[in-house]
């Protein structure tokens, strides 16, 4: 069944409410916030890989892995609530608990996010004050409060008809800097109507994360918070979605393209970024090789640093890909630079560097290589490094 869905203006789907406010962890933005609804939701998720992932983080996890249900999500910027040590986790189960007596319900239906700077604790008095002003509203200003060095909101929001009913799927994340997903400092969320079994939705999620966010990187680094949640709460009375359903390849496809598009966005306002860099690899002996080489070649400072000055220097690209153990022969590598070949069967090819040059000012750069090793494809996305990364990573604490 071929995909079928339309983009609209960001609203949150049936059966959820949220609100946001300034709590005063920060001077003047937006940083603490939640997500309810008026059901107990089917949630899925996944989650950092560092070790020393953050309280909110691991508490949620488990919650997840209990249960595959949640009804509120509460979130703040700011502050991570990493490597907190116990104080942190008593601090979560202290959320946790304002939120479900607030809403009347039990603390293991709440999920914790947090994001900002590692090794603080937790301003508690002020998080108190800020949940207890929070709203069941239709605003979204969610989307503003999770955000740290982002500068701007990533959103999407798809419906499709699923098993007869109008479903809306509403996606938002945060992720500017220490972005190299298996997961990063990024935050991604994508909330539905439609019912969807807790199984389904988890095995989804677990397989699509590996196309989508963790193709994206911005500066190598693996953060202690990251986390992507689904929430299905089955308001919009759908039969319920399963791997048997004749919509399943509907769902499925329209959450590999909202992950997909949310990445991009992640990877686009990399800290201090001008531009997306897309690099697509096509004929590689299998797929975790063509994903290991395209996001080699987006996660190389050179590659990255050359993007930034407009350079078209092939040769970072080429000793980037002949680093990774990929299976292949370098005399058949092909390279592309926004449609304009510069290498062909591993030797150069004459082409006008003024124009290339002049190609790599627009927003989004292509890069396309064919391995000719085999059939499997892969893409990655990442963005150009510039001073600016430079200045705000150097201040980020002070």
């Amino acid at each position: 069944m071929m995909a079928e869905w339309e983009e609209q203006s960001f609203i949150w789907p049936k059966g959820y409410t949220s609100d946001a406010v300034h709590a005063k962890l920060r001077y003047s933005k937006l940083d603490v916030g939640w997500l309810v609804s008026e059901v107990p939701a089917a949630a899925a998720g996944v989650y950092t890989t560092n070790q020393f992932c953050a309280a909110p983080t691991a508490i949620t996890k488990q919650l997840i892995q209990k249960k595959h249900t949640l009804q509120a999500l509460v979130m703040n910027s700011a502050f991570a609530n990493a490597c907190t040590g116990e104080q942190g986790v008593k601090d979560v189960a202290q959320e946790q608990q304002w939120v479900a007596e607030k809403l009347a319900i039990t603390p293991d239906l709440v999920g914790v996010a947090s994001t900002g700077l590692i090794g603080s604790y937790l301003p508690m008095a002020k998080m108190e004050k800020g949940i207890q002003a929070l709203k069941q509203t239709s605003n979204t200003l969610l989307t503003e409060a999770i955000l740290t060095t982002d500068t701007k909101t990533k959103t999407l929001c798809l419906t499709a008809t699923i098993g007869g009913k109008q479903c809306t799927f509403s996606g938002f994340a945060k992720g500017s800097g220490m972005i190299h997903p298996n997961m990063a400092t990024m935050l991604g969320f994508v909330v539905t109507d439609c019912q969807i079994a807790p199984d389904c939705l988890q095995t989804m999620l677990s397989n699509l994360t590996d196309e989508t966010f963790n193709q994206i990187t911005v500066d190598g680094d693996t953060s202690t918070n990251d986390m992507v949640l689904l929430l299905a709460n089955g308001v919009a009375g759908n039969q319920e979605v399963t791997t048997e359903h004749e919509d399943y390849p509907l769902v499925k496809n329209l959450y590999h393209f909202l992950l997909t598009e949310l990445a991009k966005m992640i990877a686009r306002d990399g800290e201090g970024a001008t531009k997306l860099i897309e690099v697509a690899v096509d004929g590689a002996k299998t797929k975790k090789e063509a994903q290991a080489i395209a996001k080699a070649i987006v996660g190389s400072n050179l590659v990255k640093a050359a993007m930034f000055g407009n350079d078209p220097n092939w040769g970072r690209i080429i000793s980037t890909i002949g680093a990774t153990s990929a299976t292949f022969d370098p005399n058949k590598v092909a390279v592309q630079l926004n449609e304009i070949t510069v290498v062909a069967d591993g030797q150069p090819v004459a082409f006008s560097e003024q124009l290339a040059s002049k190609s790599l000012e627009q927003e989004t750069v292509f890069v396309h290589v064919d391995i000719n090793a085999g059939t499997h494809s892969g893409k990655a996305w990442g963005c150009d490094l510039t001073y600016d990364y430079v200045k705000i990573n150097a201040t980020y604490s002070t």
